[in-house]
Parts: structure tokens; sequence; C-alpha cells
């Protein structure tokens, strides 16, 4: 295969809400660049890009692909993306490494919630974006009515750069504003199309709307728009460079239509893609040296550095792992140090992926975008660099896992094999987590979602041939204290030889919300040995996180060690462990303890005919509406709610929409559970308790 060079690539993050479209426009994109030699069609399971079992029965993408198309001797990287919140943190590293973005919208939804999210990961970055207004050719699919809602909750910047020729099934091409010429599609599917004159009865609209692009440009450069009032227009060249220049700069977004299904509007996709999206040489990237962050360019002579924005569990090939080349050169079969874990590793064939096809490539220049099979120790976020190049890359942020359940193997014997395919699955996807809970025993399965583990457990099963059961899902719980006290932990034990004995006095204050744990050294005059300090300390510590009214982690409060005594003989570390824990216990039973619940800010997106029932159930759920705004046909409800309340929402938003609803959950913040709840959850725990207990004897 071609090495290409920085100027002659693109890297294009595919973002959307799910359900726009994404996978089967790339499909349509790899096809119209000759890349393969038929139109995968996700309802077919034969897309280039959703190859996993559990994408193509799901028919939805579930994680990040990379897939490449070469057009007009350029090398467009394409890196299709989850449109579903559960997985959005693979489309937040797709942003991360790309240069620029195709934001895909469905031409009858408008904006969604994922779409918003992906326009604020790509501002986040300040990416240059394009705007794909999909499925042009759908029943009720409107071009106004997407272009009016893009507008109002994204950027009123976002200008059409084409016209679709007919909307829904007579949907047939698209006139391209900048040439004004048409390009027209058989909508068959095929790879074909026909460049004409603009049809009469769309010159009026056409010339009108060129008028408003032309506005615009001129609006994005002081220059241009000192020549735009005294011409009146600009110039075909100065309006194609203008509209580039402020395009790439993020100051305009240009719009075009397609059909992925129909293959329809692909190709002059792929001429703005590349007249309108920067190429890696034209766009610095940002680098941490020595601490502080810098600037630097794609230098393929420079010394190499690349990050590693994904990692993927093969169940043949082992990891794969997913890289951007940020400058330098990396070549096939030689060493390399992994800078983050300060290890050196072996290249072997260095590869340009096809969805999972690979092809061998000798090098990967600066600004390419490409992957490595079985690295040894790199991982996800590392940065591979030359010593010389002295630069490491921000990390990407990965959220905490919201909902966990309880996992049991279906054979026995089987933990070990949970383990180990948990272990590759965690490399993959770092959002979820896997543990055992130190009180009840029971292995935990934590994700972003419902879905999210689902979703991970088919995986097990399909890849590792593991099969296990899922428990109902564990809240994660906190408990707190409401007032301050003094307590008293005092351990004394008489044995056949030295004896044991610990002393403590701390002191125990609520702090604000979220601000953990704290531990105060307070101790003047040698009461306590200062060695014996950490032991005080590490006995609170244990006990604090195995809880105190219902075995959930103690947060949000202070400890202070302030007085105690020792013996010369007696006193050792294990004894001012047990005092502090004795001291935290005593401590606990008179700082009314209370518990803390999860609180998750929730979006809502419905009919707006179902608003009334929705809100009515989210008062139900002790949920706090926090807005209402209506967007086109969709109502948005935003409201906080408790975590434990929203376990069955899925089911009730499809059975009251019709499954036209769709909503997002984010963490937001702990607060107090009703006591008349408390009282519940402390008794189960209590419950809980004893089985374990009989069963442990």
């Amino acid at each position: 295969m071609k090495v290409y060079d920085a100027a002659s690539i693109r890297n294009v993050a595919v973002v959307g809400h799910g359900g726009s479209g994404k996978t089967q426009l790339v499909s349509a994109l790899l096809f119209d660049a000759g890349m393969v030699n038929r139109l995968g069609k996700v309802d077919e399971g034969n897309t280039v890009t959703d190859y996993d079992e559990e994408e193509i029965s799901r028919k939805h993408t579930l994680s990040a692909s990379l897939a490449y198309a070469e057009w007009d001797k350029t090398k467009i990287n394409l890196i299709d993306t989850p449109g579903f919140g559960n997985f959005f943190s693979d489309a937040r590293a797709a942003i991360q490494v790309a240069d620029g973005a195709l934001i895909v919208v469905d031409a009858v939804a408008g904006v969604e919630v994922q779409t918003e999210k992906a326009w604020a990961g790509c501002e986040e970055q300040q990416l240059p974006r394009l705007i794909v207004v999909n499925r042009v050719d759908r029943e009720r699919a409107s071009l106004e009515r997407t272009l009016e809602s893009l507008r109002l909750t994204l950027n009123r910047t976002i200008i059409p750069i084409q016209l679709p020729i007919g909307e829904e099934k007579h949907f047939t091409g698209v006139v391209d504003l900048v040439t004004m010429k048409a390009f027209t599609s058989p909508g068959d599917g095929s790879a074909k199309f026909t460049e004409g004159a603009v049809p009469a009865d769309m010159v009026d609209a056409a010339t009108a709307a060129r008028e408003a692009l032309i506005e615009m440009v001129a609006e994005a450069d002081e220059a241009l728009m000192e020549k735009f009032f005294e011409a009146g227009t600009l110039t075909q060249d100065e309006l194609i460079k203008g509209l580039a220049t402020a395009a790439r700069a993020a100051k305009i977004y240009p719009l075009v239509c397609t059909s992925g299904l129909a293959n329809i509007g692909g190709q002059p996709l792929m001429d703005a893609i590349l007249a309108y999206l920067p190429c890696p040489a034209d766009r610095p990237f940002n680098a941490v040296a020595n601490g502080e962050t810098v600037s630097r360019s794609a230098d393929e002579k420079a010394p190499y550095a690349a990050f590693v924005w994904k990692t993927v569990a093969d169940q043949f090939a082992g990891r794969i792992t997913m890289f951007r080349v940020y400058q330098g050169c990396l070549k096939a079969d030689s060493a390399v140090t992994n800078a983050t874990q300060g290890t050196q590793e072996r290249l072997g064939h260095l590869i340009a992926l096809q969805g999972k096809t690979p092809t061998n490539v000798p090098e990967l220049k600066a600004g390419d975008i490409g992957a490595v099979a079985k690295l040894k120790d790199t991982r996800t976020n590392d940065t591979i660099a030359d010593k010389g190049a002295g630069i490491a890359f921000a990390k990407l942020a990965f959220p905490a896992p919201v909902l966990s359940y309880a996992i049991e193997p279906k054979s026995r014997g089987d933990e070990d094999k949970i383990s180990t395919a948990m272990h590759r699955l965690e490399e993959e996807d770092p959002t979820i987590k896997y543990h055992r809970d130190p009180q009840t025993h029971e292995l935990l399965l934590a994700g972003q979602g419902q879905m999210h583990i689902e979703v991970t457990v088919a995986k097990l099963k399909r890849r590792f041939g593991v099969e296990v059961l899922l428990k109902p899902p564990r809240i994660p719980y906190r408990e707190t204290i409401t007032a301050r006290v003094e307590a008293h932990g005092r351990h004394k034990k008489q044995t056949g030889g030295h004896g044991q004995f610990g002393d403590c006095k701390i002191k125990m204050e609520p702090l604000p919300r979220g601000s953990d744990f704290e531990f105060v050294d307070d101790i003047f005059g040698g009461a306590i040995p200062r060695q014996f300090v950490p032991a005080v300390e590490k006995g609170i510590q244990e006990s604090r996180l195995r809880g105190y009214l219902a075995g959930y982690p103690v947060v949000d409060f202070r400890v202070t060690v302030y007085d105690g005594s020792y013996h010369d003989v007696d006193s050792n570390e294990l004894s001012f462990k047990t005092a502090g824990w004795l001291a935290f216990k005593d401590g606990m039973s008179r700082a009314k303890p209370t518990l803390l619940e999860p609180i998750m800010n929730v979006e809502i997106y419905a009919p707006g005919d179902n608003a009334g029932d929705l809100m009515g159930d989210l008062n139900g759920r002790r949920g706090r509406i926090s807005g209402m705004e209506a967007r086109g046909s969709t109502t948005v409800i935003k409201a906080q709610v408790p975590m434990s309340e929203m376990l069955t929402y899925e089911q009730h938003l499809t059975s009251v929409t019709g499954g036209r609803g769709s909503y997002y959950m984010e963490y937001s913040h702990y607060d107090e559970v009703p006591s008349h709840l408390q009282t519940k959850i402390i008794a189960a725990h209590k419950a809980g308790a004893g089985q374990v207990a009989e069963e442990i004897a």
C-alpha cells in the first residue's frame, strides 16, 4: 500500500446520534472510492466498520472502527463512532485524534442528544466540522427544518453549500452552490453519478442560497467583507478560498446532503472533505513537554511521537493497538520506546485497517493513523516516542462507571476464565470495571448503563466462551456523617508473651460533598510515636471502606488524630491499626451517619405529545425537573433523578413513546437518601450480611 505524507491525509471522525446513518454513510464512501466492490448495508450485516458480531446483531455501532478511502490522491482516514451515550467515550477518543469531523444528522429527527454531545466534544478540541444531513430520502425528511434545528441548537454559522434535488423518495442528487452544478445519482446504490446544470425549477432557490453563502464567507474575513461591500459579491476564486479558510478555521460549518443507503451525495462529500477539512500539516497539535503544553507540527523528519487512542481485544490476532503518528515516522519491524511505561516494544507489521481487514504498510508518516498487533506492554493512552522527541500527549478522560451488576458464572470453575476475559475487555474499553466486592464477595461488573453491561456480557460469551448470570444492579450508595464528634479507640490485649496496646483519640467532622476523605496528624509531644500514626490512618481507611450503616464506603469527612498513649513494649502497628478501627466505630455511632445516593443528570428527547406523561412519571421517580424546551416536534426534558429510580426507565420510555423517545444520563452528584428509604436499604444490607455470614460459615 502507498505511504502518504501529512499534506495528503485527512483524519475524519464520523460522529452523531445513534441511528443517523453514520456506518451506512461510511460504507457508501468506501464503495464510491473503490475500496470495496459492493455497497455494504447495516441491515444485511456486511458493512466494513460494523464487523463485531454484537454490532451486526444489534444493527448499531458499539465501538469506534477505522477505515480509509483513497480519493483524488489523498488518503481519508474515517473513524466510524458509536452514537449511543453508553459508548460515547469512543467518539470522544476519535475526536481527539482527528483533524476534522463529520457531524451526521438525520434529516427527519434533526439535532438529537448525542448530536449535541458530539458538537461539544468538537468544540473542546476546536475541530473543523462538516455537517452531513443524511437520510434525505426518508419520509418526512426536510432540510429546512433540520437547518433550523442545527442553527438554533448548535451554531448560526452552519451554512448549506449544497441543496438537495428533491426530498423524501424524490431525492436524486445535490446542487453544489460553489460551482453551481448539479450532481445526480440513479439512487439504486451504484457508484454512478452525473454532473449537469442546475435544474430549471431550482435556479432561483440555488441563487438565493449561494448569495447567503457568499455573505457568510465575507463576514468571516475583514478583507473579504470590504470587497463584498464594494462589489456586492465575491469572485469565484475569493469564494472558494474564503470558504476553505473559514471552514478550516472552524468559523463556518459547511452543510451537505446525502443518503448513505441510496448512495447519493457520497462523491461530492469526499470532495468537500478534501476542500474544507484541514490536513495534519495545516493543523498544529498540542503535546506536553516538561509539564507545559507546547504546540508542534506534523514534521516527518522530527523524532517519532505517536499516541495510542484505542485497543481492540481480537480473539485471533490478540491485542490490536491503534495509534496516530503526530510527528516523525514509524517503520515496520523496528524497536520503539513506550514513553509512558518506560519500556521498549518491537513493532511487527504496521497495518492500515479497513474495518477488521489489515493491509501491511512499510511505514506510517506524521499525521497518519494506523495499527499494530501484539504489543506487550502498550495500552490505550500511552505515548510511543523517541527520547529525542521529549513530548507526551494528554490522556483521554474516560467516564467513571455509573451502574453495577453482580455476575456469576453459569459453570463452576469459570471464575478464572471470567477474570482473564474481563482483563482483555477492560483493555479494549476503559469505561468498564470488574472487581470483587470485599463485603459480599460478589463479582461486580460496572459500566455506563444497562445496554453497555449487556453488550459486555455478550462479548464474554461470543469471544471467550464464558457465560454469566446477571443479578439486579447494585446502586453505588455512600455513607457520610452529619455531626462533629470526638472519639476514642483503645486496644489492649494481654497474651503469654508481649501484649498488644494501642490508644488513640480522634476528631471526626463532615466535609462538603465530593471531598471524599482527609486524615490529619495533629499529634504533639510524642503521645503516639510517629511510626504508628500511619497505622491509625490505615485502620480508619479500611473501616470506612467497609461502611458502617449498610456496607457502603464512608465519604466526605475529616479525621484528625490529636492524642493517645502507647506502651514501650506492647505497642506495635497492628495495635494502633486496631485502635484506629475502634475509634472510627465509636465516632460513627454518635456522628449521625446517613446514606447518600447518586443523582443523575437526565435529558429526555420525546414527541411533544408525550411530555405530560413523562414529566408526571419523573415526579413519581423523585425527579426534579429543571427545564423543558421544544425543538420542532421534539420536546427536551431536563431533570435530576436518583440513579435507583432510573433502572427501569428505558423500558418505560419505549412503552410511552412507542419507541420514538431517547434519553441520556450522566452522573451529577450525591445527595441524602430520604429516611424511609434508608431504613429499607439498611435492613436489606443486614439481611444480606447475615446470609453471607451463613454461607462463609
